[in-house]
């Protein structure tokens, strides 16, 4: 039995890459720009000597090609792809948001049935002269 592709895996990013697309599978993960993110990795290959550039290599022959699915609907759900970013980023913080948006729902849908259970004549009357 195949599996769906996971939205919390890392995968590269082929297809906005440079080279091996791992910079901008870095990108796609964490929501970070992707120039940023190769300024980063510049950075750290002149500070280290280029002892970093064996994990690029590494990380790119490892790491999976995102799957064409994943990204079809990444380019036509931009607000999609930043909640399944920010559930990468702080699994825990969007529990809580998530938790926190229910709740609003739950108030404002037990507002409504109050209004709508409680005796109301002018509703009564309004949907009266509906019918």
């Amino acid at each position: 039995m195949i599996q769906p592709p996971s939205r919390t895996k890392f995968y590269l990013d082929k297809r906005h890459g440079k080279l091996m697309g791992v910079c901008s599978g870095i990108a796609d993960y964490t929501g970070l720009d992707v120039t940023l993110v190769r300024i980063m990795f510049v950075s750290a290959v002149v500070m280290s000597g280029g002892s970093v550039l064996p994990i690029y290599f590494i990380a790119g022959f490892i790491a999976d090609d995102k799957p064409r699915e994943l990204a079809l609907e990444d380019q036509r759900d931009e607000e999609h792809q930043r909640f399944w970013q920010g559930v990468r980023q702080s699994p825990a913080r969007t529990a809580r948001d998530i938790r926190s948006r229910m709740r609003n729902i739950d108030r404002r849908l037990a507002d409504i049935e109050s209004y709508v259970t409680t005796e109301n004549r002018s509703l009564a009357r309004e949907i009266e002269q509906l019918r």
